[in-house]
């Protein structure tokens, strides 16, 4: 106890001493100072350094509230340590940004825009084809990182976001898409790769204090839908402290003086995470060469990966972003090479407000206009990036997983002394390549958004009220774009299918195709689906089919009506002949339609499952349909 005492007495010794006169400056915590333990008076001594002496102004006498005040040391040592350089850098950095944000300061100063290295690959051709084989021999040298950080409350659902259907015709949710795919990818590495031995692909979900008990729950009430859990890992990112004003005073929050106002710091973080969680260690040293990184409801990612890990293999890339054609000026940021007046080059994304004018500062008139292809030569980011671990390791190593930070405070007025509400820091996933040196090998690969792109981000209300012609980014539109895809890529593989119709839900005109969906295992690359279809093959507009299983072969089938294949390992199947029934027809609703489920409000629609031919095979063996 005593020793207690003098570690406290010197405490105080030192913060007279730094602080000057402090029982004028802070005399409600001087009050409290038997309270502390030597560690937390070291907590206030730096606080006060910080300048963020008016966290204590409202601190009540010793004998109340003792117990939030113990509290409030507990938070700031977590904001402390889960921030690179502690809570110091954190506010050196705020008050320099929020300077330069009050000067006006551009960015891009000094920078110049030119076009980067990357590949425009067409679905199906022979060069798509080879790069998919490369991919999928590649791909259980892979790691995948899901950011999943986000509640579904922008798109009027109140769950995770993961959790949604991805589409309704098998209401498979996000995750279990993402997992099956994952699980499907390292099959077929392995049957590509046999004499290398069988590996387990790791995927780790990047949570936050909303979403990961749920994501969690999720996981184990489906056994991890079907992965090992021990290949899952959870990283939860913690929050980062608010700010109040130009001084980086932190904010305290409105709801409880005795605690910090904390915000999430944005999807940047999952590099310090994987960073100190030791994982990418883990992996070099298990022989893996890539990290993939991608976002939490973009429901037709996973048609791009192999042939974008065969890009980044077969170009040796360090950095690949995975892109989608982008109109001129069209609200998406674009991939962009940055080369300073002092020699420093970058590539990366430019948001699309920034990239215009960016432009025409720096001899191009007319800024962001499209070239002979009809689309902007800097292809559209949709923050899917595919990492050399290698290299990635060596540049955290350096940063301690710190990626570049901005702030954009809302001023209450053009004088931009004082904020309508607290701000923080922020840090972007895909902001990662600004520290990288001139030597780094930063490139993307384009592909077709019909193929690659659907994120669904946007509540019917917001949807309805996009022009004409843009993408509505909704549940609506994400589903109706995976049948689309479907539809596109069997039309391919040369199956007559009947042209859409267009149909309006929740406000959004969509063309609605035939519902086709398969399993993941079902067919992974274009190559894997072309074996898998053959003859005569015809499928009309109102038409469902479900696929799910590995050897389900489609041969000379006219189908006009609804049809499911559900097989087991060990279980081969050809469907043919003439399948014709009522079908499964869409139900419209109101998305403000309380008795409807969320998931379905949000979509516009209901699948009413009037009549199909359903045929389950769980014994092994080969069988033949021919209705």
């Amino acid at each position: 106890m005593a020793s207690t005492l003098q570690s406290t007495a010197h405490g105080l010794s030192n913060l007279y001493i730094t602080c000057g006169d402090f029982a004028s400056s802070v005399p409600n915590l001087q009050k409290n100072l038997h309270l502390l333990s030597p560690h937390q008076v070291e907590i206030a001594k730096t606080l006060l350094e910080l300048g963020q002496t008016h966290l204590f102004e409202h601190w009540a006498e010793p004998g109340v509230d003792d117990d939030e005040k113990i509290n409030f040391f507990d938070q700031v040592s977590l904001l402390n340590a889960n921030y690179p350089g502690g809570l110091e850098s954190y506010i050196k950095t705020a008050r320099e940004l929020l300077a330069d944000s009050k000067a006006g300061k551009n960015p891009f100063d000094g920078f110049t825009p030119s076009v980067p290295e990357g590949d425009i690959l067409t679905f199906g051709d022979d060069n798509f084809i080879k790069f998919e084989e490369t991919g999928i021999r590649e791909v259980q040298r892979a790691a995948f990182v899901l950011v999943a950080g986000g509640l579904g409350e922008r798109l009027g659902y109140n769950g995770i976001k993961v959790a949604l259907p991805r589409e309704t015709t098998t209401g498979t949710c996000f995750l279990q898409h993402y997992i099956e795919s994952v699980l499907a990818l390292q099959e077929a590495s392995y049957s590509l790769t046999q004499g290398e031995g069988k590996k387990k692909i790791p995927f780790v979900i990047m949570t936050s204090d909303d979403t990961h008990s749920r994501t969690l729950h999720l996981l184990e009430s489906n056994s991890y839908f079907g992965m090992e859990p021990t290949q899952v890992k959870l990283l939860k990112q913690e929050k980062v402290a608010c700010l109040d004003d130009n001084e980086a005073r932190l904010a305290v929050d409105p709801h409880n003086k005795y605690r910090i106002q904390t915000k999430p710091h944005g999807h940047g973080d999952v590099h310090s995470l994987l960073f100190s969680s030791g994982l990418l260690n883990v992996w070099h040293d298990a022989g893996l060469r890539w990290v993939l990184f991608f976002q939490d409801t973009n429901g037709l990612l996973f048609n791009a990966i192999p042939a974008a890990i065969g890009v980044s293999a077969t170009r040796q890339y360090h950095v690949n972003s995975l892109t989608v054609p982008r109109k001129a000026k069209e609200a998406i940021g674009g991939i962009t090479r940055l080369t300073h007046v002092d020699g420093r080059t970058m590539v990366i994304n430019v948001e699309y407000n920034q990239l215009d004018p960016l432009l025409r500062a720096t001899g191009h008139p007319d800024g962001d206009v499209n070239c002979e292809t009809g689309y902007s030569p800097y292809p559209g980011n949709i923050n899917q990036l595919i990492l050399e671990l290698g290299p990635y390791i060596e540049e955290l190593t350096k940063t301690k997983g710190g990626i570049k930070e901005f702030v954009n405070p809302k001023y209450k007025d053009a004088s931009k002394t004082s904020f309508k509400s607290s701000t923080r820091l922020e840090c972007m996933m895909q902001d990662y390549p600004k520290t990288l040196p001139p030597t780094a090998r930063v490139g993307f690969t384009v592909m077709d958004a019909w193929f690659a792109y659907a994120p669904v981000k946007n509540n019917p209300e917001d949807a309805a009220k996009v022009p004409k012609g843009n993408p509505y980014h909704s549940a609506t539109s994400g589903e109706m774009a995976i049948y689309r895809a479907n539809s596109l890529i069997l039309k391919k593989a040369g199956v007559r299918i009947a042209d859409p119709v267009p149909e309006v839900f929740n406000g959004q005109e969509v063309e609605v195709w035939s519902r086709i969906t398969w399993k993941p295992q079902w067919g992974l690359t274009f190559s894997d689906i072309k074996k898998k279809v053959s003859g005569s093959c015809s499928i009309s507009q109102r038409s469902t089919m479900i696929l799910k299983g590995r050897n389900v072969f489609v041969e000379d089938l006219s189908l006009d009506g609804a049809l499911v294949i559900d097989v087991v390992e060990d279980v081969e199947v050809k469907v043919g002949g003439s399948v014709q029934n009522k079908g499964w027809t869409f139900e419209k609703v109101d998305h403000k339609d309380t008795s409807v489920a969320e998931e379905l409000r949000i979509r516009g629609f209901r699948i009413k499952r009037v009549e199909q031919l359903e045929k389950n095979y769980s014994e092994p063996g080969m069988f033949i349909l021919n209705p």
